[in-house]
């Protein structure tokens, strides 16, 4: 089996460094034309993409790097060997309640934005429970809350 870790290291620096996803890749049956089945996990959100598999790749035609990239794309484009379209930035309505006070609704968010975006908030002021100031959001989105 081949494992594939992803790791962060914050300012390039070794010190502090931390595992945030691993593809794990494993070798169905052998031959000159092997199966793969493929597992990816964020260690922030659990499980990603389909438990996907590469059929009848040729293992002796080209470098690990060029499997390792056929397993990813196929895990996150529903089991097609191809790259799923590239994502846009989430679009979120926001709303104006009666005070004037700009806000997002949490539950508009889609995933993976909702989790991380949802980390940023601890200590932050919010309208309520299942909101968000918008320039919240939007100071997010810039990369100005991490």
């Amino acid at each position: 089996m081949l494992r594939v870790t992803i790791e962060l290291l914050p300012g390039g620096q070794e010190f502090g460094k931390r595992v945030i996803a691993t593809a794990d890749i494993a070798r169905l049956d052998g031959g000159a034309l092997a199966d793969y089945r493929v597992n990816l996990e964020d260690a922030e959100l659990g499980k990603v993409g389909e438990r996907a598999v590469v059929s009848g790749y040729p293992r002796w035609a080209s470098s690990v790097w060029d499997l390792v990239v056929r397993c990813l794309a196929t895990a996150l484009n529903q089991g097609r060997e191809a790259l799923p379209p590239r994502p846009a930035s989430p679009e979120v309505t926001v709303h104006t309640n009666d005070a004037g006070f700009r806000y997002v609704h949490l539950n508009d968010i889609p995933e993976p934005a909702r989790t991380f975006f949802d980390k940023t908030l601890t200590g932050s002021g919010i309208p309520d429970h299942e909101c968000a100031y918008a320039h919240d959001w939007f100071d997010f989105l810039n990369g100005q809350r991490r």
